[in-house]
């Protein structure tokens, strides 16, 4: 049984997103009296977010479901600085267009995951450009920087990874968790934000602007961070062997997202569904105690509800359908990818590659050679097949059992 009080605190709990808390108890009581208001911030640095940033969706969309008001903050501000948390280089710098393009496109994926609106608990996106690109640099100094001692800010493992592999660090970057720290202090001034979340490399940079806010202000503030989502394999949740799981169909084919959580390991299911989908605990409970191929059902639970929640139902119906047609069947179903080769034909390296299936004609070739790939089900050893099509006919590309997609003329 949970120690917590709060409906908010036990259901982090229960479905396994709690790692550290600045003050557990604080919080706790706090949500028992009132609603909480509570942030998570988000880079703008491509269209999309990806599966390693659901976690962090997901928390938004349990602090509304237990009555509290979420809060996404996209990055506008900082995003033209780059957070050096977890990175070996420099950010490249992005335009105000391509940053603003970037903040309309994930706004819609969060509208799949919270109910937006003027209600207390509704969720808000603000951008904090907004008040960032207010603050002039003097003022900025004296008012904050004033709270920052460069001995700490050197002991932060961003800044410490970077200057123990030699990699420079601008004094940009250097910058990053003062303004990360100014924006927690902002929006409890001015929206009542009480609460910060965000993964646990992000520790060092919350605890910042829970310090921030008690020194300039006196109030207290909080944070809690969420484990590092791994998967049992060890690899970090958001990639797969094609690259990063885009949350945006405009980035990632619906039934590729589906695919993704159908073939998670079988050490993983109970984790994900917990922190992934909206089943219930009792039925998550007889899903993960499921063996053998009977786990199967468990995965494909996973997929549905996970793509429901992100694509929509018609989206997870589909990539079901499809999956089956392609696995059951031996066929083709209507969600696979698709490659038009064109009439002249492309090199079976190269379709794999274009395709999504491989990083690089290279490893295309050393798939090939060990078997992996099949033309209609038949296995091709040789890099060197050129694959043509009939105008109005169609060939079915797989690589290993699980990625399949349709070449065209």
């Amino acid at each position: 049984m949970s120690a917590y009080k709060s409906d908010l605190l036990r259901l982090l709990d229960e479905r396994g997103y709690i790692h550290q808390q600045t003050d557990a108890e604080g919080l706790d009581a706090l949500a028992q009296k009132q609603v909480v208001p509570g942030y998570v911030g988000f880079d703008a640095t491509a269209p999309s977010l990806h599966v390693g940033n659901l976690v962090s969706i997901m928390l938004l969309r349990r602090l509304q479901q237990a009555g509290h008001k979420p809060v996404v903050v996209m990055g506008g501000g900082t995003t033209r600085i780059g957070d050096p948390t977890g990175k070996d280089e420099v950010r490249k710098m992005l335009t105000d267009d391509a940053i603003e393009g970037n903040i309309a496109s994930i706004r819609t994926a969060f509208e799949r995951f919270l109910k937006f609106g003027d209600g207390p608990t509704d969720a808000v996106m603000v951008n904090n450009h907004d008040w960032l690109g207010q603050l002039g640099y003097i003022e900025m100094l004296q008012k904050v920087g004033t709270h920052f001692t460069v001995n700490r800010m050197l002991s932060f493992d961003s800044v410490k990874l970077r200057l123990e592999r030699e990699q420079p660090m601008t004094f940009l970057e250097f910058n990053y968790m003062i303004l990360q720290g100014y924006d927690f202090r902002h929006l409890c001034q001015e929206m009542g934000v009480r609460l910060q979340m965000g993964g646990s490399d992000q520790w060092g940079n919350i605890v910042n602007g829970v310090e921030l806010s008690r020194r300039m202000d006196a109030i207290e503030v909080f944070g809690l961070t969420t484990p590092l989502i791994t998967k049992a394999d060890g690899s970090k949740m958001g990639k797969s062997v094609s690259g990063a799981v885009w949350l945006n169909e405009a980035q990632l084919p619906n039934y590729d997202y589906w695919q993704f959580w159908r073939n998670t390991d079988d050490r993983d299911v109970g984790k994900f569904l917990r922190l992934f989908t909206d089943l219930p605990i009792d039925e998550i409970a007889r899903l993960e105690a499921l063996e053998g191929s009977d786990i199967n059902e468990a995965k494909i639970a996973l997929a549905n509800a996970a793509t429901a929640l992100c694509r929509g139902e018609e989206a997870a119906r589909s990539a079901e359908a499809t999956a089956q047609q392609t696995f059951a069947g031996g066929g083709a179903g209507d969600d696979l990818p698709a490659l038009s080769i064109g009439a002249e034909g492309l090199s079976l390296p190269a379709a794999l590659t274009a395709i999504g299936f491989t990083q690089s004609n290279g490893e295309a070739k050393r798939k090939i050679t060990e078997g992996a790939v099949k033309l209609d089900g038949e296995p091709v050893t040789d890099p060197a097949t050129m694959v043509t099509v009939a105008p109005g006919q169609e060939v079915k590309l797989s690589l290993g059992k699980k990625r399949h997609g349709i070449l065209t003329a």
